[in-house]
């Protein structure tokens, strides 16, 4: 019979004993000049969707609820697609858009702009080895 106690949570390390946890930085803090090791992290898709989402909602002063009902979508989902914490589908992505008087199309254009204004914050405005164009654009495959 083994000596472990029924109810009682075995705990199982994940680092060596004696390691200690490095102090983290928060992720939204820009990265330090010269060190080569400080890599831009580019924003998430599902981050850059919401937020647009949240933004236009807030604009034309509605409720959560309002939208989502509109949308037939829970609105805790809604919540969490705006959070930034659900890769939503194209379905519930059109059916948000739609609720907000906003295209697929449009929703995702201007998470594009975001992006591009956000990554260039970064890069300085330019990115290497690409030269800016006005026709630059998105290209989403299925």
């Amino acid at each position: 019979m083994s000596n472990h106690v029924p109810n009682e949570a075995r705990v199982i390390p994940l680092r060596p004993p004696g390691a200690r946890p490095q102090a983290a930085r928060p992720a939204t803090a820009p990265p330090r000049q010269g060190s080569p090791a400080a890599a831009v992290k580019e924003p998430l898709w599902r981050d850059l969707v919401g937020d647009v989402l949240r933004r236009e909602r807030l604009a034309q002063e509605r409720t959560l609820k309002d939208v989502a009902d509109e949308a037939r979508i829970s609105m805790p989902y809604l919540s969490e697609v705006e959070r930034g914490r659900k890769e939503a589908s194209s379905e519930v992505l059109a059916a948000a858009a739609h609720a907000l008087g906003l295209s697929l199309g449009d929703l995702l254009s201007r998470a594009q702009g975001e992006l591009v204004r956000v990554t260039s914050r970064y890069s300085g405005g330019s990115r290497r080895g690409v030269s800016p164009s006005s026709s630059e654009g998105l290209c989403l495959a299925a």
